[in-house]
């Protein structure tokens, strides 16, 4: 097994002290980096990528690029012990750098499920060696979601029907299955109109027509991207739908929407609230 990069970095005069000390952790997700902070092991932060942006805090940590463009000299300049990432993070050869190196790496997988939360809670828990309070936080957050599931379940159904847009550049896009925002909008108690394909496709009008939305969800940066609410419903295709009528639109932060962090039942808490109960 290879020794641990702490052991070997560079201009180390202590490496006692180095082998007994909190690993030094690059997290990569962020939801992931939300999870340290709600396990208070910020201070072994040394790096996040550029979707790390929340509690504000995480915003003044070193930045090592979008998740999906990694370089390995630029973790390793870090001299992390532990990378945490989701299994979308690469390229794939900048992960098998970092493990030649000795860097310790947790892979999460993404399903968008609740068990996608408990999975990076215990990856970072491992990770940081903070295992026992990985376990106490999990126990609070399982708790609180089975109370936001059991109060979506009581709640009348069917739900509304709710559309995910994605507009942060470029012509907006529409979420069908197996993306974070049909989980949410199904988590809430809402139904996806669009659920007959899987992944994101153009917001066409043929698209608006067959949907026919109750409710637009989408995030604040998408709105901001394109000059505000009014500008929004200025589309043509959403015309054609009886979201449009009412302008019903609720639009949160992306990463509170779609990060799957220790926020998620408070944001299924507050959208039920406001798009299926109201």
């Amino acid at each position: 097994m290879a020794a641990p990069a702490a052991a070997n970095r560079p201009g180390s005069t202590d490496p006692v002290a180095e082998r007994t000390a909190l690993p030094r952790l690059v997290t990569v997700g962020g939801g992931i980096t939300e999870v340290v902070y709600a396990l208070g092991a910020q201070d072994q932060l040394v790096g996040t990528d550029t979707t790390s942006l929340y509690p504000v805090a995480a915003q003044a940590t070193p930045k090592v690029g979008y998740m999906r463009q990694l370089s390995a000299e630029g973790l390793l300049a870090l001299r992390p012990d532990a990378l945490i990432a989701g299994t979308d993070a690469g390229p794939p050869v900048v992960i098998d750098q970092l493990r030649s190196a000795g860097v310790r790496v947790e892979l999460v997988n993404a399903d968008h499920s609740w068990d996608e939360v408990r999975r990076k809670v215990l990856a970072v828990g491992r990770a940081s060696g903070r295992e026992a309070a990985a376990r106490e936080l999990q126990a609070r957050l399982d708790a609180r979601w089975q109370v936001v599931t059991a109060r979506v379940r009581a709640a009348k159904h069917p739900g509304p029907r709710v559309l995910f847009v994605l507009s942060h550049s470029g012509s907006p896009m529409v979420a069908g299955e197996q993306t974070a925002a049909d989980a949410l909008i199904r988590f809430i108690g809402a139904r996806n109109p669009l659920a007959g394909f899987k992944g994101y496709r153009p917001m066409t009008a043929e698209a608006m027509a067959q949907a026919a939305p109750d409710i637009i969800l989408t995030t604040t940066q998408g709105i901001e991207a394109i000059g505000g609410e009014a500008k929004f419903w200025q589309r043509p295709e959403l015309a054609l739908t009886p979201a449009h009528a009412r302008r019903a639109m609720v639009h949160l932060d992306a990463l509170e929407l779609l990060g799957f962090g220790p926020r998620l039942p408070d944001v299924v808490e507050r959208l039920h609230e406001r798009m299926v109960r109201a």
